[in-house]
């Protein structure tokens, strides 16, 4: 049972830095949850106040996670939270964890863009983020506009927060592969953010039938290809809410904004950039 004990309490000692990394990052595993509780369970069915404590109550603060002896090493009485915080150190030092959302992890394929200017815009977005479909609506004309200066590259990079957006990422790609003309690409978009937030549609037969409905040309291709290229972009820009934006001036002067209004100021500020250099 000591060494019951001894796993058990290091086992807490790793459930806290997991507790607080998921606070951290305000994500949380169902998982991982489930199985801290089953530990802290174990572990409380496990307890027995320790002896060096009832003889000594001011050493409280040490034993209260109780003790455990191993005689064969000729150790005796000692405190489990020696090895709770070994555990917590073991797992500080060797755990790496991201809460940057990915898609399929395959190589290949081409991020659709629009323009081929020098500046470049990232839109980044989840069709069920009401925000997000706020600013694809209000930014559309001005997005068409910088479009029209030929200066400007513009990539849309659906972030898979929602369960359900692969697969409205998915058929973004079909139908950019279908037509990758600026106008067929923002009618996609309200389109997708519609069945998402209007018609509330999780999926994909669903979906396939509302764009049916609504004219959209979609032709399938290996969309997982491109999937890889799309995590890379969220991840290499640590981009964790949407909306956001990215805005590349130069190799050297990148912005990334976040949320509706700091993306409607960026990007006429580099409207304004851009007719400043005109003159």
């Amino acid at each position: 049972m000591n060494y019951v004990r001894a796993l058990l309490a290091a086992g807490l000692g790793v459930e806290v830095h997991l507790y607080a990394f998921q606070i951290q990052n305000d994500v949380y595993c169902p998982f991982c949850l489930a199985f801290s509780i089953m530990l802290i369970l174990s572990f409380t069915i496990n307890y027995e106040v320790a002896s060096a404590w009832r003889e000594n109550r001011r050493r409280i603060w040490l034993y209260f996670l109780g003790e455990a002896s191993f005689p064969m090493f000729k150790l005796n009485k000692l405190p489990l939270l020696i090895f709770s915080l070994l555990g917590y150190l073991i797992v500080l030092f060797t755990f790496s964890g991201s809460v940057t959302p990915v898609y399929g992890q395959t190589t290949g394929g081409v991020v659709p863009s629009l323009g081929k200017g020098k500046y470049e815009i990232v839109m980044f977005a989840d069709y069920f983020c009401p925000p997000c479909k706020r600013i694809d609506t209000k930014a559309e004309p001005l997005l068409k506009e910088l479009l029209d200066t030929g200066k400007v590259k513009i990539k849309f990079v659906d972030v898979p927060f929602y369960h359900a957006t692969p697969i409205y990422a998915k058929y973004y790609l079909y139908a950019a592969n279908a037509d990758s003309g600026a106008d067929n690409i923002f009618r996609v978009r309200k389109t997708l953010f519609d069945a998402a937030q209007v018609k509330h549609i999780q999926k994909e037969d669903a979906l396939i039938i509302y764009l049916n409905e609504q004219k959209i040309l979609w032709k399938a291709m290996d969309e997982k290809s491109i999937f890889t290229k799309l995590s890379a972009i969220i991840k290499d820009n640590n981009i964790k809410s949407t909306p956001a934006c990215l805005i590349r001036y130069s190799a050297k002067d990148v912005k990334i904004f976040v949320g509706d209004i700091e993306i409607w100021n960026g990007l006429n500020a580099l409207k304004a950039h851009i007719s400043a250099g005109k003159r």
